[in-house]
C-alpha cells in the first residue's frame, strides 16, 4: 500500500467527518463503542488506541452534551460505567446516516462502486482480525 492510499483514506475520513454534524470522528467512535455495550474509560481507550486522559476528556464533553452518562460499576466500586443516552443514540444515528449519504455520493463517482464496497467489507474483516490478534497477544 502506497502513500497515496493512506492520503486517500485520510481525505475520506475528513469528508465523512464534515458530514457528521456536530460530532468529531473520535466522538462518533466513542458513541458507537458505548452503544455496543457500556464501557469503562480504560476499555474505550484500549479499543480506540488512545490515551486514557484523551478518552476521559472526550467522554466528559459527551456527558456535558447529554450524550453519555456515567454510573457506578457494580462489579468495581472504584470504576464507573459509561452508557449512551437517548440523545446520544439519536446523535450517533444522525451522524451515521449523514456519513453514509456522503459516502454514497462519493461512490457515485467511482468507476466500480461495487468493487469498493467489497473492498471495504474485506478491510472491515481485516481490521477485526488484526484487533482480535492484538488483544489475544496481551492475554
Amino acid at each position: 500500500m502506497g502513500d497515496g492510499h493512506i492520503r486517500t483514506l485520510t481525505r475520506l475520513a475528513r469528508l465523512l467527518e464534515r458530514g457528521a454534524g456536530d460530532l468529531s470522528l473520535s466522538q462518533f467512535r466513542i458513541l458507537a463503542l458505548v452503544e455496543e455495550g457500556g464501557e469503562r474509560a480504560s476499555e474505550l481507550a484500549d479499543r480506540l488506541a488512545l490515551a486514557k486522559p484523551t478518552i476521559t476528556a472526550a467522554v466528559d464533553g459527551l456527558v456535558d452534551r447529554g450524550y453519555l452518562t456515567r454510573t457506578a460499576d457494580c462489579s468495581d466500586r472504584r470504576a464507573t460505567k459509561i452508557t449512551i443516552t437517548a440523545a446520544g443514540r439519536a446523535a450517533l444515528y444522525d451522524a451515521e446516516h449523514a456519513m453514509h449519504a456522503r459516502l454514497h455520493d462519493i461512490l457515485a463517482h467511482a468507476d466500480d462502486p461495487a468493487a469498493i464496497e467489497r473492498a471495504l467489507e474485506d478491510l472491515s474483516r481485516a481490521v477485526d482480525r488484526a484487533r482480535a490478534q492484538r488483544l489475544a497477544g496481551r492475554q
